[in-house]
């Protein structure tokens, strides 16, 4: 199987390329990003490139698949141009309309795209668990969902072009563990919970890499939500990783949220506040019988592994 993966300096690349590397049917994979990235496999190479400028030359002959997880999250490397929305909106729409129309060009066999379960966004209406036909409807303001629902609809456009494309969607709900973005990990050790009994949902990095392998082994085609289950409230959620959980009014909390984005992209965009005031889980059994995927952790174990994770960090910082 020869790879290509954008945003492989990204966090779950990190976790990803090494998961490739340990299958001996992978021949070779080339990751291109405007970061550098390197790992001591012969079978790796890497390309530093801003996607807007990716072409089909830049595909090696004899591409199988291209997973495609270049996005701007939460800034993104960003600094001010963070706020500039039609600089978001280039990089995570136009640089994805490029590469699908570099895949199509050098003839590659399939694509994967990770998506996000905040497609559906957070709404008072949502069902207790949401699965793939769900209405995409992200939250207003949130650029990062905007997005990805954008460029799931143009994939809707794609693969009815191309469709001799193998097109799979994963739509992970928020990634925890050691590599993941710190904000979704600092959400889980902090104290404070909304005044809310809304559920919601987290999957670990490790689980989200194997379905990414799973889904280019089996060739699926389509939408798959990836979570871990039971969907619980905040609330619950802290009593794995606090001792302590101190209510948090969520009208204040969104003002000064917005603040604070102006200042540092370590808060995150403001709709991840409004995020967690209505219920957002997922169904995952589409995952479970086509993808054959069988997460290892649970909720609570992913919560335990963020608390645990927190426990090391302290430790390390106190060496």
């Amino acid at each position: 199987m020869r790879l290509v993966i954008t945003g492989s300096a990204g966090r779950l690349a990190r976790v990803l390329i090494p998961h490739l590397l340990q299958n001996q049917d992978v021949e070779f994979i080339l990751g291109i990003d405007h970061q550098s990235a390197d790992y001591a496999d012969p079978r790796y190479a890497h390309r530093r490139m801003d996607i807007r400028e990716m072409g089909a030359n830049d595909i090696p002959a004899g591409t199988d698949a291209l997973i495609h997880m270049a996005f701007v999250l939460m800034g993104g490397g960003l600094g001010k141009r963070r706020h500039d929305r039609n600089e978001v909106r280039a990089v995570n729409v136009a640089g994805s309309e490029n590469v699908f129309a570099a895949c199509a060009s050098a003839g590659v066999g399939q694509i994967v795209f990770l998506s996000s379960a905040a497609v559906y966004g957070a709404w008072p209406d949502n069902p207790p668990l949401l699965d793939e036909t769900a209405p995409l409807r992200p939250m207003r303001g949130f650029a990062y969902a905007e997005d990805k629902v954008t460029v799931e609809r143009m994939l809707d456009a794609f693969e009815h072009k191309h469709p001799d494309i193998i097109i799979s969607r994963l739509r992970p709900h928020a990634i925890v563990g050691p590599h993941a973005h710190p904000l979704l990990n600092r959400i889980l050790r902090q104290p404070f919970y909304p005044l809310s009994s809304a559920l919601t949902q987290c999957v670990f990095e490790e689980d989200v890499a194997t379905a990414i392998v799973l889904a280019l082994r089996k060739r699926a085609a389509g939408a798959f939500n990836l979570a871990a289950q039971p969907a619980m409230s905040l609330y619950e959620m802290l009593g794995y990783t606090q001792k302590w959980r101190i209510p948090l009014p969520l009208a204040p909390a969104a003002v000064l949220h917005r603040l604070l984005w102006r200042l540092t992209p370590d808060v995150g965009e403001p709709g991840w506040v409004q995020g967690i005031r209505h219920p957002l889980a997922v169904d995952t059994q589409r995952a479970h019988s086509e993808l054959g995927w069988q997460p290892r952790f649970d909720l609570p174990a992913c919560l335990s592994a963020v608390r645990a994770s927190g426990a090391s960090d302290a430790s390390r910082q106190h060496v």
